[in-house]
Formats: C-alpha cells, sequence, structure tokens
C-alpha cells in the first residue's frame, strides 16, 4: 500500500514536468490521508491542476466515513467503488516519493523513503471522485455552505518492483511521459490499454534509503522527514 508520500517541489517544476499551471503547493514532507493534495486531471478535453482530498469518498457512499486510500491495479476494474472512477475520472497526484515500512522482529518498524533516482517529479496514478452530501429536506444558505462537494482521490498500487519489494509487496503506480498521458486520457476506455500502464516504476530508475522516525507521525513535516537515517536508527535491509 502507499500511506505516506512527499510533495515538496515548487508548483512551477510539477507545472513544467507535466505540462500544467499548478496551483499554490505548500511543500509537505508528509502527506498523510484526509491532507490536500495537487491532482492533474482532464476538464472538458482541457488538463487542470487541481487540490482534492487524499482518500476517495465514492459518490454512492452515505457519508465520509467511508473512504479508500489506496486501489489495487488487480481488481481495480472490477470492484463497484472504483470501475466508474476508473473508466471516467483518472488522475496523476503530484508527488516526489513516497514512504514505506519495513517491519523487523514483533515491534520495529522502518520506515524508507524511495524516489525516482534523478530526484524529479513522479506522478502516482490515481482515481477520483465527487461526493455529495444527502439533505432531502430544503436547507437554508448557510447549511448548504457547509456542505459543499468533495473531490477525492485514491492512488493505484501494483507489484512491488525489485527495489522495493524487501519492503513491502506493494508499491503506488508512477506514471511519466507518454504514459503519464495516456492515464489521462478520456479517449481510452478499453481496460485492457489502461491495465498495460499500471506496472511497477523500473527499479533501476528508482532509489531508496532509511529515514529517521520523525516520519511515524503526521504531526512532523520538513525536510527532516526525508533525511537519512542514523545507523542506530536503521537496521540492515539488503
Amino acid at each position: 500500500m502507499c500511506g505516506r508520500f512527499v510533495c515538496s517541489k515548487a508548483p512551477e517544476v510539477y507545472g513544467s514536468f507535466y505540462d500544467v499551471v499548478a496551483p499554490p503547493i505548500a511543500p509537505n514532507f508528509n502527506v498523510a490521508p484526509t491532507h490536500n493534495v495537487a491532482v492533474v486531471r482532464m476538464d472538458d478535453a482541457q488538463k487542470v491542476c487541481v487540490l482534492q482530498c487524499w482518500g476517495l469518498i465514492p459518490s454512492w457512499a452515505k457519508d465520509t466515513k467511508t473512504i479508500y486510500i489506496n486501489a489495487r491495479a488487480d481488481t481495480l476494474f472490477d470492484k463497484p467503488a472504483f470501475r466508474v472512477s476508473v473508466k471516467r475520472r483518472r488522475c496523476l497526484i503530484l508527488a516526489d516519493g513516497y514512504y514505506e515500512w519495513k517491519t523487523f522482529g514483533p515491534k520495529k518498524k522502518q520506515p524508507y523513503f524511495l524516489r525516482p533516482k534523478d530526484d524529479g517529479p513522479i506522478a502516482f496514478a490515481g482515481i477520483w471522485d465527487c461526493w455529495s452530501p444527502p439533505h432531502p429536506q430544503p436547507l437554508s444558505q448557510e447549511a448548504r455552505g457547509a456542505l459543499e462537494p468533495i473531490e477525492s482521490c485514491g492512488i493505484i498500487t501494483t507489484d512491488a518492483n525489485e527495489l522495493s519489494r524487501p519492503i513491502h509487496d506493494r508499491m503506488p503506480v508512477m506514471l511519466r511521459g507518454a504514459e503519464a498521458a495516456a492515464w489521462i486520457d478520456p479517449a481510452i476506455e478499453e481496460p485492457r490499454l489502461l491495465a498495460e500502464l499500471l506496472r511497477p516504476f523500473p527499479a533501476e530508475l528508482m532509489t531508496c534509503y532509511a529515514v529517521g522516525p520523525l516520519v511515524n507521525s503526521v504531526k512532523n513535516n520538513g525536510p527532516q522527514c526525508i533525511a537519512p537515517a542514523t545507523a542506530f536508527e536503521s537496521p540492515s535491509l539488503f
């Protein structure tokens, strides 16, 4: 799964890399579910970048307690929660890399940071939806304002590559270039063609290192979250 990631570059860096105007994005070195994230999607044949809540709330959900931060690539096209979104509402979630935890013994969990070797931007393949709260009776203007629709998104995961497999058996689908463009192309609806994009990112283009325990708490945020762990903090993995 992918439960925490980093999005710390200037908006124009992401905008230039993915050919879109990115909204102001505050650097976030510890992005967690329910945080707002920068998402690239198509809007009436126009590529746009907007902020959405991380944690997909299906449009049919009765309340906001039903959320999916991840969606498995192998069940994406069949699971009721995702099959409409993957056909009509695909997106790219902008990032620098992601965190994953490796279990050592009964109590020890070591966080690792995984990112492209070139340290450039990356986009997670995602799906999004728009949830509107039910309000059967007429509401005042003030009450309607408190019940605005929520746009939310989830990250698609696939099998881990050779680099990340010793840490976890899943990893987010990471896209660049033509594959990123194809993922959000509304003209592509054939599940087979879309599934071909949901492969592990090449291990030889990634790097991975242990980080300290600061990232374990969502209260911590800053460059220190991605600082390499000391020998005391990190057991040997490879």
